[in-house]
């Protein structure tokens, strides 16, 4: 099962990483009941394995002048890699999209897209994602409110599955 290799004390800095990723050393060791020297040696192994890909900060998109929020779901008329990669790339170099995630099933991708206002975002839509290559056909749905919007993974959820392992 993965998640396993790390010990108690990894999954708990984690945990408070993912909650407040700008807490000092000498806290985050603290809450975990460490020394200071050992948890920054462990933060990193964890950085450099891979279980800590970055540290961000949660900006307000609203108040920064980005009022719309729009998810696309985009068919492929070609699944070929080749294709789905070129779809990638395009995905990676158009600002407004700010999450791709390839799907299983009818969609085949779901962007999640921002903008400052209807206009722009339609503007993306006419003149650059509908006239893609390979794109079939792309339906979106305006957000109205987020009703949740938690980051990472539940570690409780985690050592819970840990725990009732065999």
């Amino acid at each position: 099962m993965a998640g396993t290799r790390l010990d108690p004390i990894d999954r708990k800095i984690l945990a408070e990483l993912q909650a407040d990723g700008r807490m000092t050393n000498v806290e985050l060791a603290k809450r975990v009941g460490i020394s200071a020297p050992p948890c920054l040696r462990r933060v990193r192994t964890l950085e450099e394995s891979g279980y800590i890909r970055g540290y961000h900060a949660n900006v307000n998109a609203r108040e920064l002048g980005f009022e719309v929020q729009v998810f696309a779901m985009v068919g492929l008329a070609s699944q070929a890699e080749s294709d789905l990669t070129a779809f990638e790339e395009k995905c990676r170099n158009w600002p407004l999209v700010r999450e791709c995630h390839m799907l299983n099933g009818e969609v085949d991708f779901l962007l999640k897209c921002v903008a400052p206002d209807l206009s722009s975002f339609q503007s993306f839509l006419t003149g650059q994602l509908l006239t893609t290559p390979n794109v079939e056909s792309v339906k979106t749905s305006l957000v109205i409110r987020p009703a949740k919007d938690e980051p990472g993974v539940p570690f409780d959820v985690l050592e819970s599955r840990l725990k009732n392992a065999p």
